[in-house]
């Protein structure tokens, strides 16, 4: 699903940061894998990659087989709306909108009728048992409710791949594996996870971990 091979990343300046040095990665479709490292280790950089939220400089990376190099944003927003799902630490949800519009919007960028859409996201929100807050808003849910309104939202446009920076981090611990149990049963159904995290009951929850350091794959 992701080959990453020999992957370069600087950013330019008066002293350029070279982020990442030459990363080897590959995840087969399904796996559910976590990425560990200290801050400044090129974790973060590797994930904006890989959601094509960023370009690299040097080497290549393959998503469900196609060559991601340098693609204009409008091809970018399309294979990330086809393809990929988000999950963030800090929630990323729309403060104006209900949690059902909040994980109705993605459709609406598909061009989907809003009734449709309004009964997919209900599906969704009842899926993460949370049915009964569709018209909250985000001030009005917990922590752990904005996370799973958060995840329903990634899942409504059936993507391949899920990318998820620190969906623990803002949560308590008893919160933190709710989510985590909740992104387990997600990956069942096939799709293929990687989370970002810093705390290792996260990563013992994942299948494979792998550690980057100082811009390296270090396993």
């Amino acid at each position: 699903m992701i080959k990453i091979n020999l992957l370069h990343k600087t950013y330019p300046g008066v002293t350029p940061l070279h982020v990442l040095k030459g990363v080897d990665l590959n995840v087969e479709e399904g796996e559910m894998i976590s990425i560990m490292g200290s801050s400044g280790s090129g974790k973060s950089t590797l994930l904006n990659i890989i959601g094509i939220l960023d370009n690299y400089d040097d080497g290549s990376y393959f998503l469900d087989g196609k060559l991601i190099k340098n693609p204009t944003e409008t091809r970018a927003a399309a294979y990330r709306n086809k393809l990929i799902g988000f999950v963030f630490q800090s929630f990323n949800l729309i403060s104006y909108k209900t949690a059902l519009e909040n994980v109705a919007l993605p459709l609406y960028y598909q061009g989907m009728s809003h009734k449709k859409r309004d009964v997919l996201a209900m599906q969704y929100l009842e899926q993460m048992e949370l049915g009964e807050w569709a018209h909250h808003f985000p001030n009005e849910l917990s922590g752990g409710q904005k996370q799973r309104v958060a995840i329903a939202r990634a899942l409504i446009t059936n993507p391949k791949v899920i990318l998820a920076d620190e969906p623990t981090g803002a949560l308590d611990s008893k919160t933190s594996i709710d989510v985590m149990n909740m992104l387990q049963e997600v990956n069942r159904t096939g799709i293929t996870m990687l989370i970002v995290t810093h705390e290792p009951l996260v990563a013992e929850m994942t299948q494979r971990v792998i550690h980057i350091k100082d811009g390296i794959v270090d396993n």
